[in-house]
């Protein structure tokens, strides 16, 4: 009876140590992350030091990781998504698989750049630009919007990209700001102009670079790469105004619904936006910094000095209509 007893007594004691180890083990956060992993990988990994937290990455395409978010709904094992645009961000905040974010953190990062209901924050900004090789276009040629871009003057001088994903938020931009018969009318009037397809916006900075093309519709930091390898690199920015051709979108961070860790999950959104982050992505990506006091590359017009359309970014989530669009233009 005494050696059942005390073997009785044993298993117990295994069970809650077991129990307790199991409870103190630290659990992993999950990031579902549509950005490319040589960009962020190097200030997620100093994260997941300096917060001391286990922190996996599965990295895609921010369209695709946001349908699988979707399709996993309560299931999710993610906590956080880490989108490249506002409109993924958008399309999951009004499907309600986000959560809101706290206060403090929100006021960090300018309300334009943010939802307006705090169900997911901007970290870094790109801004929509008219790239222009300065050999072959005199400044005071270049177009006021990218409507002018349809005049016979720039046949088969301009350059674009219809199956990425950031010429793809602009054309929903334009949707959203111009509705969808003005913004056909723009893709056929630039397909008859003679314009130039390539495949990202890489490709289009190399053509801009070699002459092959005059100007090209591009997102901003871009640019910044070739000029740090050439100096003298002939392709400058131009900035439209007030047009859908002058959009700054956002990189951003969304909590989601399904996690078990909000606290860790805020943890991490505070460490995106904090100054050292920031810095970060002004320096190694050249891209907009977004929290309050963080300056951009002092080669960049600062963000203050833009004119992008007033458009709620979390509207930009109808990547659906776009491809439509896009479709019916006969450009993809």
């Amino acid at each position: 009876m005494r050696q059942k007893l005390l073997l009785a007594g044993l298993i117990a004691s295994l069970s809650i140590s077991a129990g307790c180890e199991a409870l103190s083990q630290p659990k992993t956060l999950i990031v579902y992350s549509g950005r490319n992993k040589k960009l962020v990988s190097p200030i997620i990994e100093q994260a997941e030091k300096d917060l001391n937290l286990d922190i996996e990455v599965r990295y895609g395409k921010t369209s695709q990781l946001a349908i699988a978010l979707l399709e996993e709904g309560e299931n999710s094992k993610a906590d956080v998504f880490f989108g490249q645009d506002a409109g993924a961000l958008g399309s999951l905040e009004h499907k309600q698989r986000t959560q809101e974010i706290p206060a403090d953190l929100l006021v960090v990062v300018e309300e334009r750049f943010r939802s307006p209901s705090g169900k997911w924050i901007g970290v870094s900004g790109r801004a929509r630009v008219v790239d222009y090789n300065t050999k072959l276009v005199q400044e005071s040629e270049l177009p006021k919007d990218v409507w002018e871009l349809t005049e016979p003057k720039w046949r088969g001088k301009v350059a674009w990209a219809p199956t990425n994903g950031s010429f793809q938020s602009f054309v929903t931009a334009m949707r959203v700001k111009e509705g969808e018969e003005r913004t056909l009318e723009w893709l056929k009037a630039m397909k008859a102009n003679d314009v130039k397809k390539y495949g990202n916006n890489v490709a289009i900075v190399k053509a801009l670079g070699r002459g092959e093309v005059h100007v090209g519709l591009v997102n901003h930091y871009y640019l910044r790469r070739f000029i740090r390898d050439n100096p003298d690199f002939p392709v400058a920015h131009h900035f439209t105004n007030g047009d859908a051709g002058a959009m700054v979108n956002v990189a951003g961070l969304a909590i989601l619904q399904s996690t078990d860790q909000a606290e860790d999950a805020q943890k991490f959104v505070k460490y995106m936006v904090s100054r050292e982050a920031q810095e970060y992505f002004a320096e190694r990506t050249s891209e907009y910094p977004l929290a309050n006091g963080v300056e951009a590359d002092k080669s960049l017009v600062p963000l203050a000095e833009l004119n992008p359309p007033k458009i709620e970014l979390s509207k930009l989530d109808s990547l659906e209509q776009t491809l439509k669009l896009l479709e019916e233009a006969g450009v993809v």
